[in-house]
């Protein structure tokens, strides 16, 4: 099993911007499918948006024109660009990686707070 490692949370501002990693060690589950997806303390799981192995990108609605998911294959990480932050952007963010023929990778999720 694999453990994804999300970094780049913090605490910023209504407007702000966050860049997120999602890293697994140098293992080549980052070239598959990775997603981002956030959660709300006691909510649901949301999908945020997705990179797929031939680089093709999918977008929650309310992150479309604000976020921006990328890999950088050299550095086996998919970043997740947050621009014009908003209160309710804030929330835990973790990453999946989905590849054929084995188990789905999570991470433990980093906390990201929108907050004046």
């Amino acid at each position: 099993q694999v453990q994804l490692v999300e970094s780049g949370g913090g605490l910023v501002q209504p407007g702000g911007s966050l860049t997120l990693s999602c890293t697994a060690n140098g293992s080549s589950a980052m070239l598959d499918a990775v997603t981002w997806w956030r959660q709300v303390s006691g909510g649901e799981r949301e999908w945020v948006a997705t990179i797929t192995s031939t680089g093709r990108t999918n977008y929650v609605d309310s992150a479309k024109g604000r976020f921006t998911i990328s890999r950088d294959i050299a550095k086996m990480t998919v970043f997740l660009e947050m621009n014009s932050l908003k209160l309710e952007d804030t929330a835990v963010y973790s990453c999946n990686s989905v590849g054929p023929g084995r188990p789905t990778y999570w991470g433990q999720g980093t906390q990201v707070t929108v907050s004046s």
